[in-house]
């Protein structure tokens, strides 16, 4: 039950005038239980109804002692606060949650339209590292939230594979470049021929030309820049594809940029008829200063394109693929006027489903307050963080629990999701200075501590299943649900009935760490059970043992449904 929904239509009859919907809105979770399980501020209903919000709520707490679900009613400092029936709440919420399982929470929200989601994204011949973790994490994320509630959704990574670096790799290549050392080192012999290119550059300009006519090459098919150009890519995804198995993220499309060379021409042919591109110093460009931005350049003037040109192309050819009802596209902040600009671009091209774009920006990563530069060399590879991770929790695993079966795969489960978890903690939008003793910390509101709840929680059932505790022997009935009345097992109840609402609100405001910050209150809901409630002690009822046991098995239904929400695996032993 949507207890919002139906307190608003409960009390909507006796507010004239009130829509129902809006007062569903209106209604909160109280901070503290002993305010009731839901609260109605009448501050809002005191114009409208032109009475003082106390007496709005004296008004509504009339006429509630027949009413089934509610224990009481009580009207404090212009507050509704209804406190539920205890019984039938963790009836409902718990036998809800045993009954959907995993389903527990998802909804048809989407009812099958089309998502589609641009993520993580990275350059070819690049290092893969923290600054693409940010998108890799929180696009991964939404992807899935999307699905959950009734979505299709569609992963593309965009891979940056094209473009004016590209020229700047092939004469790094042919000037400094080994065979044998890029098969050996991969992206790492890439990446330093790339940023001596760069150190080059300063003292040699020239070479700033010779990449660009290399790319221009490139772009008009060239063979010997076409063969180096796919020999870059196909080492990079290698390297790639190790980082996404090991963060368990997946793509539907792998379609990069340079996947549009041959559909940019019909966009550009397009802008011409629409009279939206205009000539300027031999560059063609869409002006946009009536909406306080800079042109968006789609042609420079030696020929070659730009990002505006393939994004453009890209969104044009993704609505006519997949027909999405809505194009989300998880980058850094400081791209935001970028895409502000193209936006713009679709929709004075008539495009009606240019307000289907949705720009989903995150904070800036830097190391030690300098910003990350890959020609400058200042990253943080993520496999050797992903990997210090792991070696860092079997370590503890060794000296905790050197007894556990399989050690390897619980290390990685625990290491990786610790790494996401902590990126995935915070609001999208902050800016994080890379620390790596808060990255490798495992202390504390972490992904660790949520996964060890699960952990606990599954250990619990193990132990009532091999018969632990339970000589008082079970009837074999389905639990009495309602005598979770307890207010630690409410409390637990409380969190879990939340879930449901907490994922729509990740997905309306595009926020995964919602959902993270969420997973941290019920682990420690769950945790204050587990330490006031026994539950396989032999001094405890069979009936309370049953109940106890089931919300339990509701905790490890919604830690494990939450977790994976967000890419981390739940290990039912740590």
């Amino acid at each position: 039950m949507n207890y919002k929904q139906w307190l608003a239509a409960q009390t909507v009859s006796r507010l004239e005038g009130v829509n129902g919907e809006e007062l569903a809105e209106w209604i909160e979770y109280p901070p503290n239980p002993q305010m009731g399980d839901l609260s109605l501020p009448c501050f809002k209903l005191s114009k409208q109804l032109r009475k003082a919000p106390q007496q709005i709520a004296e008004g509504l707490a009339q006429g509630w002692e027949e009413n089934p679900l509610v224990e009481r009613v009580e009207a404090v400092s212009g507050y509704f606060n209804v406190f539920l029936n205890k019984s039938a709440y963790a009836t409902d919420v718990v036998g809800e949650a045993l009954t959907q399982g995993e389903r527990f929470g998802a909804q048809d929200i989407g009812q099958g339209r089309s998502v589609v989601i641009d993520y993580s994204s990275p350059n070819i011949a690049k290092t893969f590292h923290i600054g693409h973790l940010r998108s890799t994490v929180i696009g991964g994320a939404l992807y899935r939230i999307f699905n959950f509630l009734g979505y299709k959704s569609v992963g593309v990574n965009h891979l940056g594979d094209w473009g004016t670096q590209f020229g700047k790799l092939i004469v790094a290549y042919k000037l400094w470049g080994d065979d044998a050392a890029v098969e050996a080192d991969g992206i790492d012999e890439l990446q330093r021929i790339y940023v001596k290119f760069h150190d080059e550059a300063d003292v040699r300009p020239e070479l700033e030309d010779e990449a660009r006519a290399w790319f221009v090459k490139l772009e008009q098919g060239d063979e010997e820049a076409t063969k180096l150009w796919r020999w870059f890519v196909e080492i990079s995804l290698k390297e790639f594809h190790k980082m996404y198995d090991l963060l368990g993220v997946k793509f539907d499309s792998y379609a990069g940029e340079s996947f549009y060379n041959d559909k940019m021409e019909a966009v550009l042919d397009e802008l011409k008829a629409k009279a939206l591109l205009e000539e300027d110093a031999g560059a063609l460009l869409v002006k946009l200063e009536d909406y306080n931005m800079p042109p968006a350049l789609m042609v420079k003037k030696d020929g070659g394109t730009l990002y505006h040109t393939r994004d453009v192309t890209a969104a044009i050819y993704r609505k006519d693929t997949y027909d999405f009802e809505k194009a989300v596209y998880v980058t850094d902040a400081g791209q935001s006027l970028h895409f502000q600009q193209w936006f713009k671009v679709i929709e004075l091209m008539g495009y009606e489903w240019a307000k289907q774009l949705v720009h989903v920006p995150f904070g800036k990563v830097s190391l030690e307050g300098a910003k990350l530069s890959t020609r400058k060399g200042n990253v943080i590879n993520l496999e050797e963080l992903l990997t210090k991770a792991i070696e860092k929790t079997r370590e503890i695993i060794e000296e905790k629990n050197p007894e556990l079966d399989n050690k390897d795969e619980v290390a990685r489960q625990v290491g990786v999701g610790a790494i996401i978890f902590n990126d995935l903690s915070n609001n999208r939008v902050k800016d994080i200075v890379f620390s790596w003793d808060e990255a490798l910390n495992f202390e504390g509101e972490t992904g660790p501590y949520v996964q060890y709840a699960h952990a606990r929680a599954c250990s619990i059932l193990r132990r009532a299943e091999a018969g632990d505790g339970a000589s008082q022997g079970d009837s074999g009935a389905a639990p009495e649900l309602g005598l979770l009345t307890d207010p630690t097992e409410q409390g637990l109840v409380r969190e879990l009935y939340i879930y449901r609402e907490r994922v729509v609100q990740a997905l309306d405001k595009l926020e995964p760490s919602i959902i993270s910050r969420y997973l941290i209150d019920l682990a420690q809901a769950f945790n204050r059970f587990y330490r006031e409630c026994p539950i396989l002690r032999s001094d405890v009822p069979a009936d309370v043992r049953s109940a106890r046991l089931a919300l339990v098995k509701a905790a490890t239904i919604v830690l494990k449904s939450g977790l994976a929400l967000i890419g981390l695996e739940a290990p039912e032993k740590m």
